[in-house]
This record gives structure tokens, sequence and C-alpha cells, in this order.
């Protein structure tokens, strides 16, 4: 059973997804189509993984632990990051459409949070908001650009669209701990619906059928390449979890 506290595992929630995208996204370093789009991905996921901080140190203080802990000595089932974030990098494209999803997602959410009656989680919303409506800006131009380009750049949106639609569900499912301590994420449906498909029609993309499938990251359970990615960035603190720096 869960024991966590309500708000801890919401701000985990929170900053697992922040920390996992902004991973993944990272893994573009060096590796980018031209270098000024390397260093803005980068910026993207240093971004992210400065939101994570700022939500693990929160939640640390509340489970006595702290941002180090819970990055790299939690196993994948004590994360709570949506299934996309956890997704191989794939292409250009299919990167830069998760980013879209998860930024104007995020910044919907922000724009909410920064009224928090929880003092701290308000701040922390309000310094994130400005980050996040510089990514879902920069990630929705580079959609347009792909999906109203050449012939290989909309194949390539295309595909990534058809293969990110169904996991874009779970951002709207409440998971239990939501209640009572964050805004409904369903109620953003229809706004994040009206924005995402207006960047679609600029692009030339064509709406995916709705989806069935359920993903349940934000209750902990998860892919496989959650495991493979949490290996990776943690075998140096697992292996030596008493070393400092």
């Amino acid at each position: 059973m869960d024991n966590t506290p309500t708000l801890a595992s919401y701000l985990l929630y929170l900053g697992d997804t922040a920390l996992v995208t902004g991973h993944r996204n990272s893994e573009w370093c060096g590796h980018g189509p031209v270098l000024e789009q390397d260093i803005a991905i980068t910026n993207i996921s240093l971004d992210l993984i400065g939101q994570a901080r700022n939500f693990y140190q929160y939640a640390g203080e509340m489970l006595g632990t702290d941002e180090d802990k819970l990055a790299y000595l939690r196993d994948p089932a004590g994360f709570r990051n949506i299934v996309m974030a956890e997704l191989p990098k794939g292409d250009w494209a299919f990167t830069i459409l998760r980013q879209f999803f998860t930024s104007t997602f995020q910044h919907l959410l922000y724009a909410e949070l920064v009224s928090s009656p929880d003092a701290r989680l308000a701040a922390i919303a309000a310094k994130s908001i400005k980050e996040v409506l510089y990514h879902k800006r920069w990630s929705s131009e580079w959609v347009i650009r792909l999906g109203d380009g050449t012939d290989e750049s909309h194949r390539r949106i295309s595909e990534a669209l058809k293969e990110l639609w169904p996991y874009s569900t779970e951002f709207f499912r409440p998971a239990p701990y939501e209640s009572g301590v964050a805004p409904d994420p369903s109620r953003y449906r229809d706004k994040w619906m009206e924005e995402t498909t207006a960047v679609f029609a600029e692009a030339t993309l064509d709406v995916p059928a709705p989806s069935g499938i359920i993903f349940s990251g934000k209750t902990g359970i998860h892919s496989d390449h959650l495991d493979e990615l949490l290996h990776e960035m943690q075998v140096l603190p697992r292996t030596y979890p008493d070393a400092t720096w």
C-alpha cells in the first residue's frame, strides 16, 4: 500500500514527468539537427530538470529525504511520470511532438497552480510557467515547420502523431492523490485539444481518432523503457551511494 502523503505524491508526479522528459531530451545533446537547435533542446532539458529539483525538494521535506535520493534511489514502480515521458527519444519529430504535447498541458496546469492555496507550490508554478511558455512556443513552431515542410518532414511528424496521440489521454485522467490537492486535470482536455488542433491545422496534420488505450504511469505502472532509462541514470549513485564530489 502506498502511504505517501497525497501532496507529496502529486509533487512527485510533477517532478518525475519533468525529470524523465528532460532526461529524454538531453539524449539529443550533441546530436541535434543544427547547432542552434541542439542548444535549444539541451536548454529545455535543463529547465525541466531544474523544475524537477524544485518539486523534489518540496516533496523531500515532507518525506524526510532529499532530491538526490528521490531521483536516484527509487525503483520504477515508485515513479509517477506519465508513460509518454519515458518513451525512447525517437527521431527529431517524435521528440518535438512529445515536448509540444507536454508543454501545452504544463502551461495550462501551471497557470492554475500559480493560484494554489499552497504558497510554495504556487511559487514553483510561477517560476516554471515562464520556462514552459517558451518550450510551448518553440515546439509548436517546429511542429508547423515539420508538418508544412517537405514530404519527408511531413511523413515523420505524421508518424510521430499517430504513435504519441494515444499516450496523451493520461494527462487528463486524475490519479487518486490529485483529489483535494490539485485541479482536476480533465478540465484542461478541451482547451488542450483546442490549442493542439490549431497548431495541427497550420501544420496540415490530421487529428487522429480517439484511442481507448489506458496508461497508468501516474500510479506507478510503466513500460520497460523506464527501467532502462533509470538503470542508466541511476547506476553511479546506486553503485557508490556514499560517494561525494
